[in-house]
């Protein structure tokens, strides 16, 4: 029987993402980010005239950052031990959105941070790259692990049997995201690793 496989996402679950994001914003694109902002086109805002980003030049800055900022990034409390106790029981890998260009720069991003692991990227729902990725390691049992509602609701449409655990490890961002676990779509909603951790585990086992 093949071992178990726990499929993680990176930004907000093992490393800090929108803070450094909003720090660089700031520090040097005079825009403002409004973690409180459920609408995230609307959150990224000029500071000197409160006016909207485009949505064009959202992606050109997310796109910018990932390019040259990366290293900003640093990881959730917990993270790096979590994924190192899971690895003892369970195959990890990343599946993450940031896009194939910065594939190979998250590996090594992950790396500096004492993670060595295999990261698949992906971009929209994540249902089809997970059902992929399930299929290539047939594994005994499957847990998704993500920050963003809508992956969960994809992952259960495209693989059911995968258990999934909603987790955001920003706590200025957490409170504000639609939550899985409410929607039907998660097994639970764990926001810190200290907790999260002994659930993953069982999971594993059962």
């Amino acid at each position: 029987m093949n071992r178990p496989l726990v499929i993680s996402d990176c930004d907000e679950v093992l490393l800090h993402m929108i803070a450094p994001y909003r720090e660089w914003l700031g520090e040097t694109q005079g825009i403002v980010f409004h973690m409180d902002r459920h609408d995230f086109s609307q959150a990224m805002r000029r500071a000197d005239t409160d006016e909207a980003i485009a949505r064009e030049e959202i992606w050109r800055l997310l796109n910018l950052f990932f390019a040259e900022e990366m290293g900003r990034q640093y990881p959730i409390a917990g993270a790096i031990h979590a994924m190192r106790a899971l690895s003892e029981h369970a195959d990890v890998v990343v599946l993450t959105n940031i896009g194939d260009a910065h594939q190979a720069a998250r590996v090594r991003q992950l790396r500096e941070h004492g993670l060595d692991i295999k990261v698949y990227t992906n971009s929209g729902p994540k249902g089809p790259a997970l059902k992929n990725i399930i299929e290539e390691y047939q594994p005994s049992r499957a847990i998704f692990i993500d920050d963003i509602a809508v992956h969960h609701g994809s992952v259960a449409e495209h693989a059911p049997a995968v258990r999934r655990l909603h987790f955001c490890g920003e706590p200025e961002l957490a409170p504000h995201i639609a939550c899985a676990h409410v929607a039907g779509h998660a097994d639970a909603r764990i926001d810190d690793w200290a907790n999260a951790l002994p659930w993953l585990l069982a999971r594993l086992e059962t």
